[in-house]
């Protein structure tokens, strides 16, 4: 089945070159040219992923952002979101993916590398299910009440479910796969992407709030995923 994307951009003319170079590539492809009627479209034909730009004219894209991530429940979950950024407002990415954006482009951007970051995305959201699903083989991993599935993509404490995007559970699992080894930041964002990010980076510190949010009794305190002061950081051993 054709995968569907939805791009939220008001340059009618960029949508239109994206659109053609997606379509292309075998995607599905719908344009709407403002937060509202980007949401009224999501709305109608839910889409895999949304191309959101942040500067839209009727509404900040960042609280398109938060309402296509607030519709989520337990029967459909939301689109993936793949925000489009200035280059050089690093903090609007910061913010996004707080706010639980799976990734990010800086404009001005090769359609190219659109496209492989849409592909990264959809390919971690699309390994939730498989042969292996709900079979008794579920690669799980246990950390005394935190636990994590791989093959099912989901993460538990104490039984009680945790939200993460696609990429903050291939961070978790990143860290949790070499318990006990320190890793640098470069280390990890290779591990996930393949590739390392811009130096300038802070996107991982971002999504290691988050996972701490989501997995530890108290953030400020953590138990589980520690930082290592001038290296990166470390999934530690210990049962709790």
């Amino acid at each position: 089945m054709t995968q569907q994307l939805l791009m939220i951009e008001d340059d009618a003319r960029l949508a239109a070159m994206v659109g053609e170079y997606l379509r292309q590539s075998g995607y599905g492809f719908a344009h709407a040219g403002d937060g509202a009627s980007g949401l009224a479209a999501l709305q109608a034909n839910p889409p895999d992923l949304v191309i959101l730009d942040l500067m839209l004219p009727d509404m900040d894209g960042l609280e398109v952002c938060r309402r296509i991530k607030g519709q989520a429940d337990n029967s459909a979950p939301p689109p993936a979101v793949l925000m489009l950024t200035a280059k050089g407002d690093p903090m609007d990415r910061i913010v996004g993916l707080e706010i639980g954006a799976d990734d990010y482009l800086p404009k001005p951007f090769e359609p190219r590398e659109l496209l492989a970051r849409i592909r990264a995305v959809l390919r971690r959201g699309g390994e939730t299910g498989g042969a292996g699903a709900g079979a008794d083989n579920h690669k799980v991993m246990r950390f005394g009440s935190l636990e994590i599935d791989r093959d099912a993509r989901s993460v538990s404490v104490s039984g009680n479910p945790c939200e993460l995007t696609s990429y903050q559970f291939d961070l978790l699992v990143t860290l949790a796969e070499r318990a006990g080894r320190v890793l640098t930041r470069d280390q990890i964002m290779e591990a996930v992407r393949g590739r390392e990010l811009e130096a300038f980076d802070r996107s991982i510190d971002v999504h290691m709030g988050r996972i701490r949010g989501a997995i530890e009794l108290d953030a400020k305190d953590p138990k589980r995923i520690l930082t290592v002061r001038g290296v990166g950081y470390v999934f530690a051993k210990q049962q709790d």
